[in-house]
């Protein structure tokens, strides 16, 4: 593999470490015994939920720096205000901020990505995006980001433009995967009009920190977890980060997750930017892929 460097600011060439990949799971934290829980993401969504303070921003900091330093994928963010995944700013294809018409606009982008992937996996016989095929290069994965559901799809713009919103993003979640469209989805606000089952069952994995109501934490983990002794709402306010993490056919584990502050996260973020322009090649494209950074 060859040397990775780029320019300083003396002009001296740095040497660069070795990047991630998003084909290998994630590090979210440790469990209750003390042990290191790490998620596949590849092939799978994340839904995360739980009330202000619960840590979420903290999952999806860690979610967003792995994603960052896996040259192998494409970030694409959401966030309505701007600061929770801004520091990622510079790592991402494209960063939507508090603009429906936009997110509006890069989800149907997205959609026809993922549409023409489809037609030409179609074509070769394939069924999906593999780590180790000519496509995943063709097709790099992405990874798309979304700080606070509600606000794109039950807070600003038009009714309509709301409900449509809902509808793309899970028609994402529902056939994205793939072709390599990963989709971590985050909300302050868990209840039925926000998460309905429809969406919520086609998240593979589902985190739920603190929740102020059993139901709550019912809407991120699914029906029954509250009555077999599995609520959110048991977690204390003072202990951010600790949350319960479910799989598709599994039962929650505790879990506390993993805490980047602030300079780190920026630290990584500009490391991981460098690392990006070190590799980037314009000559390499999806056969549809999203413009610029806006």
């Amino acid at each position: 593999m060859p040397t990775l460097v780029a320019a300083a600011d003396s002009g001296q060439p740095v040497p660069l470490g070795p990047a991630l990949s998003i084909f290998d799971p994630v590090h979210i934290g440790i469990d209750e015994f003390g042990h290191p829980v790490r998620v596949p993401l590849i092939y799978r969504n994340m839904l995360i939920g739980g009330e202000p303070g619960s840590g979420k921003s903290g999952l999806l900091n860690l979610i967003a720096a792995h994603g960052a330093l896996s040259l192998d994928c494409r970030l694409v963010l959401f966030d309505g205000k701007w600061v929770e995944l801004g520091q990622w700013r510079d790592c991402a294809e494209v960063f939507v901020g508090p603009s429906p018409a936009q997110a509006m606009a890069v989800l149907t982008r997205l959609q026809t990505m993922m549409d023409n992937r489809y037609t030409y996996l179609l074509a070769q016989g394939a069924r999906k995006v593999e780590r180790d095929d000519d496509l995943r290069v063709v097709f790099p994965p992405y990874l798309v980001i979304l700080d606070e559901i509600a606000y794109f799809s039950a807070t600003v713009g038009r009714k309509q433009d709301r409900e449509d919103f809902a509808v793309l993003l899970r028609d994402l979640v529902a056939r994205g995967r793939a072709v390599g469209i990963i989709v971590v989805a985050a909300t302050q606000r868990p209840s039925s009009d926000i998460i309905p089952t429809s969406l919520r069952d086609l998240f593979a994995w589902r985190f739920a920190g603190r929740c102020t109501t059993n139901s709550s934490s019912d809407i991120i983990l699914g029906h029954g977890w509250a009555q077999q002794g599995w609520s959110a709402n048991t977690i204390a306010p003072t202990n951010p980060g600790a949350g319960l993490l479910i799989t598709e056919g599994g039962s929650p584990q505790q879990v506390k997750v993993a805490y980047l502050d602030d300079k780190t996260c920026a630290a990584i973020a500009r490391y991981a930017a460098t690392l990006r322009a070190a590799v980037r090649n314009p000559g390499i494209t999806g056969t549809a892929d999203l413009p610029a950074a806006s």
